[in-house]
């Protein structure tokens, strides 16, 4: 049984057909990317599926328990969670904070988030422990606004990884990073989502990134699927190198 599938699911914006009648499956503790040219229905694939968007037809199987009609927030909580392309923090409030935040918003405390996150014990303690695994805990008085981009995007995968998901969408982890930024940030991720045996899905462009983390690769083209297998089995894709990769195709 997968951990996560689509059946047949559709959203469409006017006659664009983002995401055309996609089959799609997760199985528990890999790392999956998700990979496809600008356009081509990745990001509007995850949006539908984390429940940001009403999908216009199919269903979404987590689980095996049907979740397609959930609200955001349920779906958080059975285990499905997200971070962002563009980050998505609160610059004016510290590290520690923004995932104490999270935790409490997991726990739906919610109301005072803010006066409960100086005073609960416990919660603070989880929330170093987290920031420790992302090579963020001597960072933790540091408001994040104040971050440099790499930091920012640990603390946002942090701030996800906290909610204690199942399956974890990281939405282009290293874009707005420099080259050299790149393989540190995707070692921290990739070692704290297997130590912790969480699923990952990555939508990714850079093809180095891909191929070098990911178990088993998703290519999407025009709102449906072209093609998956194992990194050495995209690679040898005929199908993918011309649509998606070209000339730039790893050797």
């Amino acid at each position: 049984m997968s951990l996560l599938q689509t059946r047949d699911l559709k959203k469409f914006f006017g006659d664009l057909h983002a995401v055309d009648g996609v089959n799609f499956s997760v199985e528990a503790g890999e790392v999956r990317a998700l990979i496809g040219a600008n356009g081509a229905g990745k990001t509007t694939l995850v949006n539908v599926i984390s429940g940001l968007l009403r999908p216009d037809g199919g269903q979404i199987l987590f689980q095996d328990v049907d979740v397609t009609a959930l609200s955001v927030y349920d779906r958080i909580r059975a285990g499905i969670a997200r971070s962002f392309q563009i980050v998505n923090l609160f610059d004016h409030l510290t590290c520690l904070d923004n995932v104490a935040l999270s935790i409490f918003s997991r726990e739906g405390k919610t109301r005072k988030l803010l006066s409960l996150a100086g005073s609960d014990g416990a919660v603070r303690q989880e929330a170093l422990e987290v920031l420790d695994r992302f090579g963020l805990e001597s960072k933790r008085h540091l408001m994040a606004g104040v971050l440099a981009q790499g930091e920012r995007k640990l603390l946002d995968v942090a701030v996800a990884y906290a909610l204690r998901p199942k399956v974890l969408f990281l939405d282009e982890p290293t874009s707005g990073v420099s080259t050299r930024e790149k393989a540190p940030i995707m070692d921290t991720i990739t070692s704290v989502v297997r130590s912790g045996s969480i699923t990952a899905v990555i939508i990714e462009h850079d093809m180095d990134v891909v191929f070098k983390y990911s178990d088993r690769i998703v290519v999407m083209h025009q709102g449906t699927v072209l093609a998956e297998g194992t990194p050495d089995e995209i690679r040898k894709n005929e199908q993918v190198i011309t649509t998606l990769l070209g000339a730039s195709a790893p050797a």
